[in-house]
């Protein structure tokens, strides 16, 4: 095999069955893997009241509550930097399996859990530690997730293979929606307190378990299989390689986080309660609409994955940047005197915040083989936690001074991911 084409699949020929199945195999094992994750935010208000004390004040249970759903965000650099370690020195399906088995476990453990009268502070104590260990563990799925498939595509899918994923995840999310909404539906609010807020978790372990099994039947990605034969693997830390000689890819990838980041949080997760306190929308319509609006989001990641393999990613960002940004103008600033167009806007924004599929398209080309594991996963999980946790806040305070707020933000976000853009074309990438 030609040196230059050593550590790359041939980027003429086209994706085969095996290709196929494992872009379904991780994106269902993604997806699944990111509703245990998010259910918990679905399910805060029973929680908090089963696992505080019954005397303490409702602010104090929500902020506490919230609190270690945090946690969760905060241990993801280190499970992630940890687990990156790893993955570039022993193989890439080990850590994509053991993530998703560090995922489900404890989500299975949450919903056999005994409450705060059963068994007092350490009920809190003990959803805090498996809180942590799922933070853990998404901290390594999502990007050995994207260099997982990356490293197992033809280099000219690599868009289409990381769109298709970051779809899978999304899907996640409207997943844990669903059931959401369909647990509130079957159960009367005090048979939720009793004994229906565990049927999420458990599903989201066995469902997780599924997904351990499935992924057995995923290979090691060829990539890697060429590394470790050729003796090629990092030949110290991993991430002190990236530190020290790919600062300007570190410091791309995490903007790009930043501007991920700001689509899902702001125009996917903060969205819904933004329409019912600021604009008046019922809590069912809101739901309705940002169902619709993830379904949205999925379709345009995949199709954003495609338009990078095709034009590029620096095509794509200027473009979808300017789309983003109209839409999101448009979507805030019609609610109030359209409130009939909730859908169609919503959809068309989810639609737009798909542009962030192209991002892993980016971020798995910025790190060479050895060391893309450590480098990507360093990058993203440090910039999400950092944004991902800042961005709330802003968006809240913003909010205080006008209902556009989080358009304001995303919009600002839409700049920077125009800057990007075209700085990648300059760089022809």
């Amino acid at each position: 095999m030609p040196a230059a084409h050593a550590l790359q699949t041939p980027a003429s020929r086209p994706l085969n069955r095996s290709d196929y199945k494992t872009l379904s195999l991780s994106a269902l094992g993604g997806a699944l893997e990111f509703y245990d994750f998010i259910i918990f935010v679905f399910f805060a208000a029973v929680v908090g009241k089963l696992f505080f004390p019954a005397d303490m004040p409702e602010w104090l249970r929500q902020l506490q509550t919230f609190g270690i759903f945090a946690a969760g965000y905060l241990a993801r650099p280190l499970g992630g930097i940890v687990m990156a370690h790893f993955g570039d020195l022993l193989g890439r399906k080990k850590m994509f399996t053991l993530s998703i088995f560090m995922m489900a476990v404890p989500t299975l453990l949450m919903g056999l859990l005994p409450t705060y009268a059963q068994i007092g502070i350490w009920a809190p104590l003990a959803l805090l530690v498996l809180r942590v260990i799922q933070g853990a563990a998404i901290g390594g799925e999502v990007p050995g997730a994207w260099v997982f498939v990356a490293e197992h595509v033809p280099e000219r899918r690599i868009g289409l293979a990381c769109g298709t994923l970051t779809s899978g995840l999304t899907i996640g999310i409207l997943l844990g929606s669903l059931v959401a909404t369909a647990i509130n539906r079957l159960y009367s609010p005090e048979e939720l307190l009793d004994y229906a807020w565990r049927v999420p978790f458990l599903l989201g372990g066995v469902f997780g378990l599924l997904a351990v099994y499935l992924r057995r039947w995923l290979h090691e990605t060829p990539v890697f299989a060429e590394l470790q034969l050729r003796k090629a693997l990092a030949a110290e830390l991993p991430l002190k390689t990236v530190l020290r000689e790919h600062r300007s890819a570190i410091i791309l990838s995490m903007l790009l986080t930043w501007l991920l980041s700001a689509g899902i949080v702001v125009l996917i997760l903060m969205t819904p309660t933004v329409l019912q306190t600021a604009y008046g929308f019922a809590p069912a319509q809101t739901l309705e609409a940002n169902s619709l609006a993830i379904v949205f989001l999925s379709l345009g990641c995949v199709l954003a994955g495609m338009l990078a393999d095709r034009f590029g990613a620096g095509r794509v960002f200027i473009l979808g940047s300017l789309l983003l940004a109209a839409l999101t103008w448009s979507f805030y600033s019609n609610l109030n005197a359209h409130p009939d167009w909730l859908l169609p806007l919503y959809a068309l924004t989810g639609l737009g915040v798909g542009m962030i599929g192209a991002v892993p398209y980016v971020l798995v080309k910025a790190f060479p083989a050895a060391v893309r594991f450590s480098g990507l996963s360093f990058s993203y999980n440090l910039a999400y936690a950092i944004f991902g946790g800042l961005t709330p806040m802003v968006v809240a305070f913003l909010l205080k001074f006008s209902p556009m707020g989080p358009a304001y933000y995303v919009i600002a976000l839409c700049g920077l991911g125009l800057l990007i853009g075209l700085y990648l074309f300059s760089q022809r990438r």
